[in-house]
């Protein structure tokens, strides 16, 4: 891939040569298929455009200095998508087709995984949605599922560098007993208006409470929060946020580091406490933050005076990303190496 420049990528999409499919009919899910079209044909009447039967993943490939591709906990993510389906009644794909579609599009689409050190990896996009057509509130009877792939460089501009966050009060990301810990694409419409807001207003994200009491942190729009604080390593507990596989990564990182883990509800004034804080998720990895302002209360919670990362979570998102690209000892086993 002469023409592009690796270490300019935006986040963003890009044309590769394959997708890879699997259709689910007749309570049975039949064979991958490979697709060079980037369109789905779908009936007017699908369940995906009108009740919102649609899950996706997200996940990565890198190509380590050895030149070896790696993938990182897709097990993981094949979990997760069968959470999802049980959440908004879908077929589940078992783990082995799941990984079996993930390798699949990952080797037929291999040009397209950036260099090593080039800062840019290879986003690998799972989708499941409802295509069978349904005009009353009932599941779908036809599903199908895609993984598309597309070279990216680091969601936030400037990589591994510290950003503003602000607390939105006046959208909720989703319901405590909604779809919060299921990713489906409502939670991120959910989102639009508050990220422009926060995007407006020259922040990074914008940051949510929980809808039910306004009193504590639940997550930003596309990622979990951390705190660091007495060698501790502290994340929100909550049923509205998405379970982030890189934050329960991390959070096992931290445990072998020495930290102590919990994971409970962190009322907002508690962001005074902490030395550190991170937004961390597949596609920032670690987004760690300079402050979160609350406006409306003309409040800054300031975890980064010098504008510089701290040292934890330098030390956590070296871990990690080592292991992504085989740097560091995969002691875990969460990395696939393909052949």
């Amino acid at each position: 891939m002469e023409d592009l420049d690796w270490s300019n990528l935006s986040f963003g999409y890009i044309k590769t040569d394959y997708n890879v499919r699997i259709t689910y009919r007749n309570n049975a899910w039949g064979e991958l298929e490979i697709s060079s079209s980037e369109y789905v044909n779908l009936h007017m009447a699908a369940t995906c455009l009108h009740y919102g039967q649609e899950a996706f993943e997200g996940l990565k490939a890198y190509r380590g200095k050895d030149g070896k591709t790696r993938v990182f906990r897709m097990d993981e993510n094949a979990a997760r998508l069968q959470s999802t389906c049980r959440g908004i009644l879908m077929p589940e794909l078992p783990t082995e087709r799941f990984e079996e579609a993930v390798k699949k599009v990952v080797k037929l689409n291999e040009r397209f995984i950036p260099p090593y050190e080039s800062g840019a990896t290879l986003y690998i996009r799972p989708l499941l949605i409802g295509t069978g057509a349904q005009v009353g509130v009932h599941p779908s009877t036809e599903y199908t599922f895609i993984i598309f792939v597309t070279p990216v460089g680091p969601y936030f501009k400037g990589g591994f560098a510290t950003n503003p966050y602000v607390i939105i009060r006046g959208y909720d990301r989703a319901a405590p007993l909604g779809t919060g810990i299921y990713k489906v694409g409502g939670n991120y419409a959910a989102s639009l208006r508050a990220n422009k807001e926060a995007h407006d207003k020259g922040y990074s994200s914008e940051f949510y409470l929980d809808a039910k009491e306004k009193k504590y942190i639940d997550e930003c729009g596309a990622a979990n929060f951390f705190g660091i604080k007495n060698n501790t390593y502290i994340t929100p507990k909550s049923t509205s946020i998405l379970p982030s596989i890189t934050n329960k990564s991390l959070m096992q990182l931290a445990e072998d580091m020495g930290l102590k883990i919990e994971r409970r509800p962190v009322p907002e004034e508690e962001l005074n406490t902490f030395e550190e804080a991170g937004a961390c998720g597949t596609a920032a990895v670690i987004s760690p933050i300079q402050r979160i302002d609350d406006i409306e209360k003309n409040k800054s919670y300031v975890f980064s005076k010098d504008g510089k990362p701290g040292p934890v979570s330098t030390k956590l998102y070296n871990m990690l990303v080592g292991i992504q690209y085989g740097d560091k000892p995969d002691i875990h086993n969460w990395v696939t190496i393909l052949d």
